[in-house]
């Protein structure tokens, strides 16, 4: 069997798991949407509402037919990209959440390519001299992030960059009708949040995978070969790296899409987590799985880019797999 044959053999058996792994995901969120305190009728009808209006709106939005079956039309919607209608105002799910879904895109995105250029460049830096002062003070200051939360983070960045240096907003307010790119400014303070977290923690894996590939056996024998440390590093320990830090960027830009609800809150930010809010608050499980079915595909779908990727750049997972 050639290695693309059994790279593609490879794919479609984790495409496979990740399908299952979503289907479970999406049965456990319906049944979680389904217990939450309140009632989306009720809500839909306000509070002058009878039993019988509230028995008849059950009726009208299908509320009162079985579990199993509102689950496997929902389901079976959900697969050809139809997300059902809002519980409470009857719009498509699909039109309340697309703008929402486009700014978070955009906020996972941006952060996302800084994350990899930073955490590349400290994750290296630091692998390669480890116990160094170099690695000492960059392993010290990315812990020293990923052990603040986020919330924090986010407050210290509005205090210094809005409140004392007053060159950013402190939220993300963009006028009606007017895409967010139009104002980059608003993008800065979240994407800074979101990235310096991000990127220090996957600087952490990536020195990791450095100073293994550094032991290595091959890397070692190079090295005693007396070839430069410049092609040691370039031609045998970067590409040895390759697969484990590939696995840590595929699986980080599907957890940033479903990461971003604290640093949106902090900051106002247009993006899925305010309709996910609004959503709860209005008993509006609709919405309120729609926005979590996409965020568990995305979840899933970074995992499995993670494992392609390492796959795709080091034959030995695939011989290992």
């Amino acid at each position: 069997m050639t290695s693309a044959v059994r790279l593609a053999a490879l794919a479609v058996r984790r495409l496979g798991g990740a399908l299952a792994t979503l289907l479970v995901g999406s049965f456990v969120l319906f049944a979680a949407a389904e217990v939450l305190p309140g009632d989306a009728a009720a809500a839909a009808l306000g509070g002058s509402a009878t039993p019988a209006d509230v028995a008849r709106m059950h009726a009208e939005l299908g509320l009162d037919r079985p579990v199993l079956v509102r689950y496997g039309d929902w389901i079976g919607a959900a697969f050809s990209g139809d997300l059902g209608h809002s519980l409470v105002d009857r719009r498509p799910v699909a039109e309340i959440i697309s703008g929402p879904l486009a700014d978070t895109l955009l906020l996972a995105g941006v952060c996302a390519l800084l994350t990899v250029v930073l955490a590349l460049a400290v994750g290296i830096a630091a692998g390669l001299r480890p116990g160094g002062l170099l690695d000492r003070l960059l392993s010290g200051g990315a812990v020293t992030l990923v052990s603040v939360p986020q919330f924090v983070t986010a407050g210290i960045l509005t205090l210094v960059f809005s409140s004392w240096l007053g060159v950013l907003p402190a939220v993300s307010l963009v006028p009606f009708g007017e895409p967010l790119l139009a104002h980059p400014e608003a993008l800065v303070l979240p994407v800074a949040a979101l990235t310096l977290f991000s990127a220090s923690w996957a600087s952490r894996m990536v020195r990791a995978a450095v100073v293994d590939a550094a032991a290595a056996p091959h890397v070692e024998a190079a090295r005693l070969a007396g070839l430069s440390p410049a092609r040691v590093v370039l031609r045998h320990l970067l590409p040895t790296a390759a697969g484990p830090c590939a696995q840590v960027f595929g699986w980080l830009a599907g957890t940033l899409v479903g990461g971003t609800a604290v640093v949106e809150k902090v900051f106002n930010y247009p993006g899925l987590s305010r309709e996910l809010v609004a959503a709860v608050q209005h008993h509006d499980a609709a919405v309120l799985e729609g926005i979590g079915l996409l965020m568990a595909a995305a979840v899933v779908g970074g995992l499995l880019l993670a494992d392609l990727l390492a796959m795709a750049v080091d034959p030995r997972m695939r011989t290992a797999t």
